[in-house]
Order: structure tokens, then C-alpha cells, then sequence
């Protein structure tokens, strides 16, 4: 049987050698590839061959829906696992509507991790049973959106930017748009979620837990 193979894309060295470990230590994967960077990432998989992306949410140059967004746009068909140390629930749904095949907290078991990877080789998705049974909750509940539900994907990267402390100039370079672009969002943002003034985003971030 060929081998798993898996690229590990982390901003922290000490987290890449962990994973390694947790994931070499099953004899049917191998880690194939690692990238420190979100540009790191998106070289290395337009340029080798892999069978899964761990993919972490953070990086300092990129942000993890950007850097998911190039991996799905040069091969639609690469299986993406999201490992993050966001609450599940507020951005698993976000992460697989954006193309990720999988969703897992870094809190997790070493051992889901690697029945995450073998399950995303096999083409199939990937969600634990705590987030599987809050889906489930969610589902029974309709009619029930909250505000930040409402932002787009490209908001509410730029909203969770905001609400950690990042300038506007910060969040500009990071995704590669212009200073007035991000003054715009933050507008639409502030309008959407009815508020006047960044430290009412602040507030609400936290009191929703979408920021530790």
C-alpha cells in the first residue's frame, strides 16, 4: 500500500516536529513536506506531490482561509485538514464551506489526528464527534442566526483581524489588499453587526468567543 503523503504547513517549529511525530508514528503516512510560511505552503504544494495538507490557521504573512483558498484554486481535488486552536464551532462550518475537507482542534488526541489523515486520503471528510454532534444541535434550532453569521468570509477574516488588535495596515498586507479596501470591509462590518466603533467589535468577539 503507498504511503500517505502529507505536507505540514505550521508557523511553529515545535508544533511541525510534534505533529511529525504523531503522524510518522503510523507506519502508512510520512510526512512528505512542511512550510513555516503561508507563501512557504502554496510553493511547496504547486511544486510536490501530496496526498494531504495539515493546514494550520495562522501564519505571519498569510491568513489560513487565504492560504486555503491558493491550495483549493491549484488542485480542487487536495484534501485539506484544518488544525486550529479556534472553537470548533465557530469556524469549522467557515473552514468547509471555504474547501477543507476536515476540521480538527490542536487539543485533540494524537490519535484522531492520524484518523483524520487516513479518513481525508480516502477522499472523505473529516468532523469529530463533539463538532458533529454540535451540527446536530444547530440543525434542530432554525430560524437562529447570530449577527457575525451574516458577514461574509472575507469580513469576518478581516472582523477576527480586527477584534485580535491587528491595524488596518497589518491586515492590508496580509491579504494583499489596499489600506482603503480594509476601511471598507470594516465599515460593511460595523454596519452589519450594528455597531459604531471597534471596541464594540472587541466586546462582542469575546463575548461570543471568537477571540481568546
Amino acid at each position: 500500500m503507498a504511503q500517505i503523503r502529507v505536507l505540514i504547513a505550521d508557523d511553529h517549529a515545535i508544533v511541525r516536529e510534534g505533529l511529525k511525530q504523531i503522524v510518522q508514528s503510523d507506519s502508512e503516512i510520512t510526512v512528505a513536506g512542511e512550510a513555516a510560511t503561508g507563501d512557504e505552503a502554496i510553493s511547496k504544494i504547486r511544486n510536490g506531490e501530496f496526498d494531504v495538507i495539515v493546514l494550520d490557521l495562522s501564519f505571519p504573512d498569510r491568513s489560513g482561509f487565504d492560504v486555503l483558498s491558493h491550495i483549493k484554486a491549484a488542485n480542487p481535488d487536495l484534501s485539506v485538514l484544518i488544525l486550529s486552536m479556534e472553537r470548533e464551532e465557530e469556524f469549522a462550518i467557515r473552514c468547509l464551506h471555504a474547501g477543507a475537507s476536515g476540521y480538527l482542534e490542536k487539543r485533540s488526541a494524537p490519535e484522531q489526528l492520524v484518523s483524520a489523515i487516513k479518513r481525508l486520503a480516502r477522499g472523505k471528510k473529516y468532523l469529530s464527534s463533539e463538532l458533529a454532534e454540535h451540527l446536530a444541535l444547530e440543525l434542530d434550532r432554525p430560524g437562529v442566526e447570530r449577527p457575525h453569521d451574516l458577514l461574509s468570509k472575507r469580513e469576518f477574516e478581516i472582523f477576527l483581524s480586527i477584534a485580535s488588535g491587528k491595524p488596518v495596515s497589518q491586515i492590508a498586507a496580509e491579504l494583499t489588499l489596499s489600506v482603503k479596501t480594509v476601511n471598507n470591509h470594516r465599515a460593511r462590518i460595523l454596519q452589519k453587526l450594528g455597531m459604531k466603533n471597534t471596541a464594540e467589535l472587541v466586546r462582542y468577539a469575546i463575548r461570543h468567543q471568537l477571540i481568546h
